[in-house]
């Protein structure tokens, strides 16, 4: 594939940043956010169709890295490890959701984190708008509701897959799961995905999505 944007270069180099990150290179930290935090904010809204939900698990998501990418064996498990992350997170957000029945998202914390919450969002600056982004319509609408009544697992496959582009191997390690179980999700989760939106009278002809 041809390196187009800056972006791709950008990602084609990733494994030196990545690495003077695990250096603690504050600069190639932010620069990890700069390049990552669009497709995690857009993975976990996805996954839970909701702004401010997604803007803090994506915070949150930076936080962890921050906190634990010296511990990252090899550079280039970088990605399914990121997406890990987020997972574990959005998983936690549910059971947290179905304790309370209602959300409430604390800022507060420690002088640490505080500090890293500033560096992420200095970082990831306002180059994008993700409710533009991401919020294009009805249909758009009616199919991230569809997806939240898969099961967390079917749900996080699908969407690793479909729409970020995953391989199976990269989501099995993001899921900490084998990859025959990985596909197991997957094709459940896209026939419990197509009988949910044809209960709602929408086809792949409609939302444009291979049912």
């Amino acid at each position: 594939m041809p390196v187009d944007t800056l972006l791709d270069i950008a990602m084609v180099h990733a494994d030196t940043t990545i690495e003077n990150a695990q250096r603690g290179d504050e600069k190639a930290l932010n620069r990890l956010v700069s390049l990552w935090y669009k497709r995690i904010y857009n993975y976990v809204h996805k996954y839970h169709a909701d702004h401010d939900i997604a803007s803090d698990l994506a915070q949150k998501t930076f936080i962890q890295m921050f906190k634990h990418i010296s511990k990252l064996k090899e550079a280039d498990r970088f990605k399914p490890w990121l997406y890990r992350i987020a997972t574990n997170l959005c998983f936690e957000e549910s059971r947290q959701m179905k304790r309370n029945k209602l959300v409430s998202i604390h800022e507060g914390g420690d002088e640490d984190d505080v500090k890293v919450k500033m560096q992420v969002l200095e970082a990831k600056g306002n180059f994008f708008n993700p409710e533009r982004n991401f919020q294009q319509g009805e249909l758009a609408e009616a199919l991230v509701a569809a997806l939240n009544e898969l099961s967390e697992d079917q749900r996080s496959v699908v969407i690793m897959k479909e729409y970020e582009g995953m391989k199976f191997t990269e989501i099995a390690e993001a899921m900490d799961a084998s990859e025959n179980t990985v596909k197991t999700w997957m094709y459940r989760g896209l026939k419990n995905l197509r009988v949910i939106l044809e209960g709602k009278q929408i086809t792949k002809e409609t939302v444009h999505y291979e049912l």
